[in-house]
């Protein structure tokens, strides 16, 4: 975690990035459970608890709107969004069209050495898993498919990936996916890399298609268990899942 995100995982607001600190610590409140699902957002409250006006305060939940963290209701106000099945299929569906270009269009363009630094920390990271070390993994995962959106050369991409990180991250945080998928995720893994590593770009794209459609089924699975067809807050301490 780096710049704004440090800091608003902290609970600071610094002075000259009161939007973008705001819109930081509302969606780690929101992803984390500090912030219940379908629960009305209270603007005054939030005003006073972080010495803000208005306008930086609605600048950040403009954007959380966008990322579909919360709704705004017609002579209502702010609600914290719910996370669902339903979401799940989508967010689902998005990822799998960004990923399936971007690994097409990175393979030849991450340097080799990256490759196999990657590579290295997948295999790392499985065996840490298996001794119930689950960090490495989610550090590993993060880091893959990060360089793939960095060197798939496409903005436009990169910012569509963005608007969906923040679903990807409280399926990950309310443990939707669990840590029992971790070798399946992480031979994925090593075989869009090893097809990456040959600059076989048609079969990594369709690794990369089929991890997505892997993690899809998973996950859906898996939330079912956990929740039905709606989460509507943390009955437990948050989990991980995998991406």
């Amino acid at each position: 975690m780096a710049g704004p995100e440090r800091e608003a995982a902290a609970g600071l607001v610094v002075a000259d990035k009161f939007s973008e600190q705001v819109y930081w610590l509302l969606r780690g409140r929101i992803v984390r459970g500090g912030l219940r699902p379908d629960s009305r957002i209270d603007l005054p409250a939030l005003m006073a608890e972080l010495g803000i006006s208005k306008t930086p305060l609605r600048q950040a939940l403009a954007r959380l709107e966008l990322d579909g963290l919360v709704t705004t209701r017609a002579r209502s106000g702010t609600y914290v969004s719910t996370l669902t099945l339903n979401d799940i299929r989508e967010v689902c569906d998005v990822r799998l069209g960004i990923e399936w270009v971007a690994t097409l269009r990175a393979t030849g363009a991450v340097p080799a050495d990256v490759l196999q630094e990657l590579r290295a920390e997948v295999v790392a990271a499985e065996a840490a898993a298996g001794s119930g070390d689950y960090e490495p993994f989610f550090a590993s995962d993060t880091r893959l498919h990060t360089t793939i959106m960095e060197y798939a050369g496409n903005e436009r991409l990169r910012r569509a990936r963005a608007g969906v990180e923040g679903y990807i991250e409280w399926m990950q945080v309310v443990g939707a996916t669990g840590a029992h998928r971790i070798r399946g995720a992480s031979q994925r893994h090593l075989a869009i890399l090893d097809a990456m590593i040959a600059g076989d770009a048609e079969r990594a794209r369709d690794e990369a298609a089929v991890h997505v459609g892997e993690v899809r089924a998973w996950t859906l699975e898996d939330f079912a268990a956990l929740y039905g067809e709606t989460y509507r807050g943390p009955a437990t301490a948050p989990g991980r899942a995998l991406r």
